[in-house]
């Protein structure tokens, strides 16, 4: 998922969903570098934790934090009935985006406001493409 989606991390969760580390591109280098790479799990390479800043933090600051820490990504949380849920993540990649921007109009894919489906709208939409689909199987 980190290659084909063109993702800096992805999060780890353990049984009960709680999000417990991430695996980033750097912690798969290692992975490789060390060898036998391909028996190992998420829960094996993982960093533990999730680095954060809150969502209204300066974009400089969250880069300067990056850099301070010598981290690649941080997440943005929601907390909900004691878990802990990654809403989203900010990487090298968006402040080299954002510092590369003539109009503001060229970001309209990132962030809160963002131009794209809800996430219920997606789901909703997917969830029925997937009946359409059984159903076209179905009549087959």
């Amino acid at each position: 998922a980190v290659i084909e989606k063109d993702l800096e991390a992805v999060v780890v969760l353990d049984e009960e969903g709680h999000a417990i580390g991430f695996v980033s591109q750097d912690e798969l280098v290692q992975a490789y570098s060390h060898g036998n790479y391909e028996h190992l799990t998420a829960q094996e390479i993982m960093t533990d934790g999730l680095p954060q800043v809150p969502p209204d933090i300066p974009i400089s600051a969250a880069a300067q934090l990056m850099q301070d820490q010598g981290l690649r990504v941080f997440f943005l949380t929601h907390h909900a009935g004691g878990i802990v849920y990654p809403a989203a993540l900010i990487t090298y990649k968006h402040f080299l985006r954002h510092l590369m921007v003539n109009e503001m109009t060229e970001l309209k894919d990132l962030g809160i406001r963002a131009d794209r489906k809800a996430p219920l709208d997606a789901f909703f939409e997917r969830r029925d493409a997937q009946k359409t689909q059984a159903k076209n199987l179905h009549l087959e």
